[in-house]
């Protein structure tokens, strides 16, 4: 487990992102613009949808991890998140 320690001289133990749920995100691109890495990436989505007689679009573009080992592990995607996508875990 890599473990650091804060400017205070405590011991860290940083959240790295393991998992992000694209099911529940919704696009917004919070989590894309804050992080300091090229961690996230937006993607297209296909949508499921029952009627097909409907008009609206099938795709939109939801968050991806691009490169989840290139994670700081500074939790700001987390914290911006609107939908609790994100799942941390130590290294």
């Amino acid at each position: 487990m890599i473990t650091g320690r804060t400017r205070g001289g405590a011991e860290w133990t940083p959240p790295f992102v393991t998992v992000l749920d694209q099911v529940k995100s919704i696009g917004c691109g919070r989590c894309y613009k804050v992080c300091p890495r090229t961690l996230l990436d937006l993607v297209e989505r296909e949508l499921d949808t029952e009627d097909e007689g409907d008009n609206e679009d099938d795709n939109m573009m939801v968050t991806a991890l691009a490169n989840a080992m290139d994670c700081i592990g500074c939790g700001a995607c987390g914290r911006v998140c609107p939908k609790g996508c994100y799942t941390y875990a130590p290294a």
